[in-house]
């Protein structure tokens, strides 16, 4: 499921861990600019590998 920018946002302020994968890579939210709707992330196995990816590069998974 296609995240929206105020999903984002609550995902990335959640104490709960969120299955979010950017291009199949499970990543982490660490910050949302909601004004040009990016997201700053990293891949849950690489914290020193953070990029700047738009808000539609990301796919919520639910269980």
């Amino acid at each position: 499921m296609q995240i929206h920018i105020q999903r984002a946002v609550e995902i990335a302020s959640s104490p709960d861990m969120v299955h979010v994968t950017c291009q199949g890579v499970p990543i982490y939210i660490q910050h949302v600019d909601e004004k040009n709707e990016m997201c700053r992330v990293y891949p849950l196995d690489q914290p020193n590998n953070e990029r700047d990816v738009h808000v539609s590069a990301l796919e919520e998974h639910r269980g």
